[in-house]
């Protein structure tokens, strides 16, 4: 089973460039976020997201390469395979444009919540079939 590829396409504002005259280390982390999060509400129903939250238990980030002021940047986002219960792991690329490899890959650990509870539950399939085009 293939994930369902989620893209968001946006140019680089003022507000995240460091002192070094590149995009920020936490804006990688926002952007990952972000997307992970439009892609949760592209795809979930009204009663899943008002059934469930995520939260993220790890970011692992590999940066190759500095995206600046006004790039038109691609972040892409995908899950794995399956979940592990309550975890699942969700890729993010993030690059500029058009660019051969991304500048930065995150790949994060989300658990699933109750919303009303907040306790761990386990990623329902019919939540994991709307991530792989079978909704």
């Amino acid at each position: 089973m293939i994930a369902e590829v989620f893209t968001q396409r946006f140019v680089v504002p003022a507000d995240d460039i460091d002192e070094l005259g590149h995009v920020s280390n936490i804006a990688y982390l926002r952007y990952a976020q972000d997307i992970a999060v439009a892609h949760w509400r592209a795809r979930a129903t009204p009663e899943m997201i008002n059934d469930y939250v995520w939260v993220v238990t790890r970011h692992e980030v590999d940066y190759r390469a500095s995206l600046l002021l006004n790039d038109e940047v691609e972040v892409r986002t995908w899950v794995d395979g399956a979940p592990r219960g309550s975890t699942w792991a969700r890729f993010v690329d993030i690059g500029k444009l058009g660019a051969e490899k991304p500048a930065a890959r995150v790949v994060s650990n989300w658990c699933m919540l109750e919303s009303a509870s907040r306790r761990i539950r386990r990623v329902p399939a019919e939540i994991v079939a709307r991530f792989f085009g079978q909704n």
